[in-house]
């Protein structure tokens, strides 16, 4: 499905659901993270490509301040009042909107009554950003209801805070910038501490590669405590070491020296070489490389959130190993971990063999069976109509 055939749904819903016509569709992509993950956390540097797929947002102002909100995907009407929003309420797809909605009023801006309507084609539960997807499409929808005039970077970090504090997921703001500054054919090379964004070219298919996506359909649930941990052991060993955050952390041989506990070296060591890794690529891209050489770092990545960070599960590990064993360049998992995609670096005429080959693999482990698809680095989040 494309963006077209996702905002005539969100169009179609919000007339035949709320009985209104949209004033607008707006749509927001997924992302994949080429490299750098649980880095954005710890003020690092990460590497993301938008998706084709995404989520489209159809809205229409009120004359209340009834917030009203429909999906494709539920048969539920969510009706709630504007000014009386709390975090954790409600539960569900709905909080992500509400939490936008909240955010954008937290800040100061005249958010009114509003219909809502929503479309989205990004894999739940595969660690593409499905929810920073949703956020950026109605943060740029209810924005232009209210007639704020924001900046791209102040509707992602608007977005985070959705996602931070009204739906209580502690994540980075790599997933929120990547939807909004992503540039077809380029990855987005952003620090999360400065907030600073350039663009990397990643045309694949002059090189006749392709990146696949490996849906491993293991559930992930990072609100759940494990990604909080890691959060908080990172932010544990930053104050042992007297810095920031780890991003600082410049000699990582004295680090682990000074760090007893073997949990927080294994966490330091990740993050600190992921940075590197991160910085490693971006560096080979933008000397004109083939991209054939990113391979090994992406798989050195998986090789540390296996060992080091312990966020991997059986299903992205076979998925790696199995496509490195089938010819891909490289493999790793993305997104926070604990289930979810893992991406493949493949020429394009291997496509077909190495997605057999994972398939056969899954169902030698015992595995549920995976789903796939090649993503190609697309635009960021706009206004359709």
């Amino acid at each position: 499905m494309d963006e077209v055939d996702l905002a005539e749904r969100a169009a179609t819903a919000l007339e035949e659901r709320l009985g209104g016509e949209p004033a607008g569709v707006w749509f927001a992509p997924g992302r994949v993270n080429l490299i750098g993950e649980h880095t954005d956390y710890n003020d690092g540097f990460v590497l993301p490509l938008a998706l084709r797929q995404g989520t489209a947002v159809a809205a229409a102002p009120r004359l209340d301040d009834r917030l009203r909100l429909v999906s494709t995907t539920d048969a539920a009407v969510v009706d709630l009042g504007v000014a009386s929003l709390a975090p954790g309420e409600p539960a569900g797809w709905a909080g992500y909107p509400a939490g936008v909605a909240w955010a954008l009023l937290q800040a100061g801006h005249p958010v009114q009554g509003a219909d809502v309507a929503i479309a989205g084609d990004v894999p739940l539960g595969a660690g593409l950003s499905s929810s920073a997807s949703l956020e950026c499409a109605v943060a740029l929808g209810l924005a232009a209801l209210a007639g704020a005039h924001l900046g791209r970077t102040e509707l992602a970090l608007l977005a985070r805070r959705a996602e931070n504090e009204y739906v209580g997921m502690p994540c980075g703001v790599m997933d929120q910038m990547a939807a909004m500054h992503a540039a077809p054919d380029h990855l987005v090379f952003l620090d999360t501490r400065s907030l600073a964004v350039r663009t990397v070219p990643f045309d694949l298919s002059h090189s006749g590669l392709d990146l696949l996506v490996i849906d491993t359909r293991a559930p992930h649930r990072l609100v759940d405590g494990e990604y909080a941990a890691r959060r908080r052991s990172c932010e544990a060993a930053a104050r042992l070491l007297g810095v920031p955050a780890l991003r600082d952390v410049t000699d990582l041989d004295d680090a682990l020296r000074r760090l007893a506990d073997q949990t927080l070296r294994r966490r330091v060591r990740h993050v600190v070489t992921e940075n590197a890794r991160v910085l490693s690529v971006v560096d080979m891209l933008e000397r004109g490389a083939d991209p054939r050489d990113i391979g090994p770092v992406l798989t050195a990545s998986h090789d540390s959130l296996r060992e080091d960070y312990e966020v991997t599960v059986p299903e992205l590990d076979v998925a790696v190993e199995a496509s490195l064993a089938a010819g891909a360049y490289g493999a790793r998992m993305t997104g926070g971990g604990f289930g979810g995609a893992a991406i493949a670096l493949v020429d394009t005429d291997k496509v077909a063999p190495i997605g057999d080959a994972v398939r056969r693999a899954f169902q030698r482990h015992g595995l549920g069976r995976p789903s796939m698809f090649t993503a190609r680095a697309c635009a960021g989040a706009r206004r359709l109509r």
